[in-house]
């Protein structure tokens, strides 16, 4: 099989179920900006000493695959690539920010991404994390993909967040606080 077909030579490609779209389609940008962020969650992971953190990361890059299916799916065909994202998914996601968060000292200021590659790293998964659940939102507000994926990675965004603060903590990197100019 060949990497390459030249079918989107002229800025076409196809939805699973064969539909041909614009490549700046809404269904492209939700999904390509899921897989930008499992390529940075696969750095991350990389990255990431912690064992059970790295099975953790290879966890949500699994579910992020099947809602990245599930978005690029034509409407009336999605319903073979239903995301596997269940509320327990969520909550594990909770229980693991809530895990973290034990050993942090509570946010007094906004603090800048930075310290050290692993945490800048992790702001940048969470950032592009934020644009994929912006751009996941005008479809499900169109009826277009299922609300799970959208409430999925705003927790995401939220563990990515404490992650960053949590391996800062851990590599005794002092955070970089925000100082508004005077």
């Amino acid at each position: 099989m060949k990497i390459y077909t030249k079918t989107g030579d002229k800025g076409m490609t196809s939805l699973l179920g064969g539909t041909r779209v614009s490549k700046n389609h809404e269904r492209i940008d939700a999904y390509g900006a899921i897989d930008e962020l499992n390529a940075f969650l696969g750095m991350v992971a990389d990255l990431e000493a912690d064992e059970k953190r790295v099975i953790f990361l290879r966890n949500i890059q699994s579910r992020l695959f099947m809602a990245g299916s599930s978005l690029a799916a034509e409407s009336e065909k999605a319903k073979a690539f239903k995301p596997d994202l269940t509320e327990a998914d969520i909550t594990a996601l909770e229980r693991a920010i809530d895990e973290m968060n034990e050993d942090l000292s509570p946010l007094k200021n906004f603090i800048l991404p930075g310290g050290h590659q692993l945490v800048s790293a992790s702001h940048i998964a969470r950032t592009v994390c934020r644009r994929a659940e912006r751009l996941t939102a005008g479809l499900v507000q169109s009826g277009k993909a299922e609300e799970i994926i959208m409430r999925y990675l705003n927790r995401l965004s939220d563990y990515l967040f404490v992650l960053a603060r949590k391996q800062g903590h851990e590599l005794k990197i002092e955070e970089i606080p925000w100082k508004p100019k005077r």
